[in-house]
């Protein structure tokens, strides 16, 4: 590696090259994360999920994507039309960009990430923000008032959440004594004759569960898609998108839910880190557990209304993120003193 550094064409090629490999990666597991609710979803509520095109339903995702892949792009009039499609775009590169400091394992001595970054978590928070500005621009620029409405209601509860998001894993880098990802997933312990990597979750269920709740809330997902609200706006910021626009917000969402869940597994579950498992399938497995428990929501809760979604997040996670890092910090200052 240290060679392939001094070489700088070869080492933005081998960037290039694994840029490609996670865009193909993250689109197909995009793709089958879709399915995958489908289905989980189709067996939640007891009736038979997409099973026609394909052996288990597997080519439905093909189908539906040439169908919207010509479906026509309808654009309102008296909308901002630049703003219109920037909006997409930005929810679709933000989405994205998150994966370029996130590892997803270490083996054979070949670093399965992009780049690694010393303040990993904090650039990942930077770049997710700024999908609150995709949807409110879409709004803005869809000349709809729901859609606006829809918009509006995502900026709201990003500043809910994101404040509780980010104090609930302070514990964590206290704990660690890093922003680095690789150091949070390598952070080791020495609790009688064991030696090595533990789950952060051990040390910090709290703020495990914030989390948790917080990242449902920022994915705009069930029982917090308050800004879409079907029986109350229509679809919100996505009501005047169609075609491939739309298909961008939708990528969009579903890689965040991805991302979530690779955070979750990164920060909490002891990243690749599972017995003798190999470490890119230990750390596949666990996502996979985390998108089911996004599914599994979606599927047993109803949307909240909009007055308690604010009020969880103000009077409920917010407060209780700032306790759980007070106490955290005095556990740390008696156990070194």
């Amino acid at each position: 590696m240290s060679d392939l550094y001094k070489d700088p064409i070869g080492h933005w090629v081998v960037v290039v090259l694994a840029m490609a490999v996670v865009l193909f990666v993250l689109l197909t597991a995009t793709a089958y994360t879709v399915w995958f609710e489908r289905v989980a979803l189709g067996h939640i509520q007891r009736r038979p999920g997409p099973n026609r095109v394909g052996p288990w339903g597997l080519m439905q995702l093909a189908a539906d994507g040439i169908k919207l892949a010509f479906k026509e792009s309808f654009v309102p009039a008296k909308t901002d039309r630049v703003i219109y499609v920037i909006a997409p775009t930005i929810a679709v590169a933000a989405a994205f960009l998150a994966w370029a400091v996130i590892p997803i394992g270490l083996w054979y001595n070949v670093q399965y990430w992009i780049a690694d970054v010393n303040v990993g978590v904090l650039l990942i928070f930077a770049v997710s923000s700024l999908n609150v500005y995709a949807i409110v621009l879409g709004g803005y620029a869809s000349n709809n008032k729901y859609s606006l409405l829809g918009g509006l209601r995502s900026a709201a509860q990003l500043i809910s959440y994101e404040m509780a998001m980010g104090l609930s894993l302070v514990p964590t880098f206290m704990i660690v004594g890093s922003l680095r990802l690789r150091d949070i997933v390598d952070y080791t312990v020495h609790w009688g004759p064991y030696t090595g990597p533990i789950p952060l979750i051990l040390l910090t269920p709290i703020g495990f569960l914030i989390y948790m709740i917080a990242a449902v809330a920022e994915t705009n997902r069930t029982p917090f898609d308050l800004p879409e609200a079907e029986q109350e706006l229509i679809g919100g910021f996505l009501t005047e998108y169609s075609g491939l626009k739309f298909v961008m917000y939708y990528l969009a969402e579903y890689v965040n839910v991805i991302t979530a869940s690779a955070l979750a597994t990164l920060l909490f579950f002891g990243g690749w880190y599972l017995w003798v498992v190999p470490p890119v399938l230990a750390f596949f497995l666990k996502v996979v557990f985390f998108v089911f428990v996004y599914i599994w929501l979606r599927g047993t809760f109803p949307r909240l209304r909009y007055d308690m979604l604010m009020r969880l997040g103000w009077k409920v996670l917010l407060p209780l993120a700032i306790v759980n890092v007070i106490v955290t910090g005095v556990i740390i200052v008696l156990v070194q003193g």
